[in-house]
């Protein structure tokens, strides 16, 4: 692990992380890309062990993935890969270019704030108490097809060998593993079909 002044970094990176967390699988490849080695301590959300004392001092808000990096402790995927890019620049999840970066901003916000939580635990356990499995399904896969019809509209400029151009960036990282978490969640599991532009993968 090589910070900005291309030393060694003076403590081992820790991730807090859930197998079946898609903000975690982003952070997990972020940190494999940049060829950081960390160890994987594993948060059972089913379990309901982000609620234990230890956890809630590393994160108030419960939930993962949490990365700790010497005393610098780091919770929300975005925050986390923003923190990575910063410290850790090698290999690179943003491209140089103010509006290819600002593109993959706005990827990665759109996705943050209005994909995923439609998929998180405690909303999908909200909405099926509220109008049953049946509705809940119907309305998360139709709102998740508007936000990728969205995005599709949004990169069509841009899209090169990956989503947001020529290289695997911060925005493609995150576009396509929330799709193959959401395709792994409403198709698998529950038989429904998502569809998804080819663009964005």
């Amino acid at each position: 692990m090589a910070p900005k002044d291309g030393g060694e970094a003076s403590s081992k990176l820790v991730l807090y992380s859930y197998w079946q967390s898609s903000c975690s699988w982003r952070v997990r490849f972020a940190l494999n890309l940049k060829g950081l080695s960390y160890e994987y301590k594993a948060v059972n959300l089913a379990k309901g062990e982000q609620f234990t004392p230890e956890f809630e001092k590393l994160n108030p808000l419960h939930f993962v993935p949490v990365l700790v990096d010497g005393d610098v402790v780091v919770s929300d995927s975005y925050a986390i890969l923003m923190y990575l890019e910063e410290k850790y620049p090698q290999r690179t999840l943003l491209p140089a270019d103010p509006q290819q970066k600002a593109l993959n901003l706005q990827v990665a916000s759109i996705i943050s704030s209005s994909i995923q939580p439609l998929l998180m635990l405690s909303i999908l356990k909200y909405l099926e108490e509220k109008v049953g499995l049946e509705e809940r399904l119907l309305f998360v896969q139709t709102n998740i097809e508007k936000g990728f019809l969205a995005l599709e509209k949004l990169l069509k400029d841009f899209v090169g060998k990956y989503a947001t151009g020529e290289e695997v960036y911060m925005g493609f990282v995150i576009c396509r593993l929330m799709y193959l978490w959401h395709l792994r969640l409403l198709w698998l599991q529950n038989g429904l079909r998502l569809t998804c532009p080819s663009s964005l993968l």
